[in-house]
């Protein structure tokens, strides 16, 4: 390729490079974004039983909790939490109490619903101690917070649960979890 060609040819591509590079960079204009809103969706008491201590592994100290029942309700769904599921969780080095349970809802027109939620829980030490004893604690004094996803019959009344996200504010108790979930809008 002689000097003029080989010129042209670097002309070009740092224009086409400055071009690029300008276009991807200019601010859009500011639009409206997306709120986020929710609504209240039904309130869930999970019963629970005692921890399973598996042991510490790479992520921490690693539990299984078994659910064992329980009952939920809210404006478009009642029903009952069915006895199986479990609540995979491990304690972070930081302290924090990772979760994942997995369990099944059964609504009051027999209707059956998967459901996993994913969350933490973390507080001051005492306090996280005291929810171990299985003593009353004040919601206040810890956060405990999940997202859940469900899994409906996509003919059913409940579809609905299968095209939004979850969050739920908990409330750790001896044997009992309670759950406030929102939808997400």
């Amino acid at each position: 390729m002689n000097t003029r060609a080989a010129r042209l040819l670097t002309a070009l591509s740092a224009s086409f490079l400055i071009g690029l590079y300008s276009s991807s960079t200019v601010a859009a204009e500011p639009g409206p974004a997306a709120s986020l809103a929710n609504a209240f969706a039904f309130e869930a008491h999970v019963t629970i039983d005692a921890p399973i201590v598996v042991g510490t592994g790479p992520q921490g100290l690693r539990r299984i909790v078994p659910i064992t029942g329980g009952k939920f309700e809210g404006p478009r769904i009642k029903g009952i939490i069915l006895n199986g599921g479990a609540d995979w969780q491990y304690v972070r080095g930081d302290g924090v109490l990772q979760i994942e349970a997995k369990y099944t809802l059964r609504t009051s027109d027999g209707v059956t619903i998967m459901i996993t939620n994913r969350g933490m829980r973390h507080g001051p030490a005492d306090v996280i101690d005291r929810l171990a004893r299985g003593e009353a604690v004040d919601p206040s004094q810890y956060y405990f917070r999940t997202v859940a996803e469900f899994e409906a019959p996509s003919d059913s009344r409940y579809a609905w649960l299968n095209k939004a996200l979850f969050l739920a504010t908990a409330e750790r108790q001896a044997t009992v979890v309670n759950l406030r979930f929102y939808e997400l809008k």
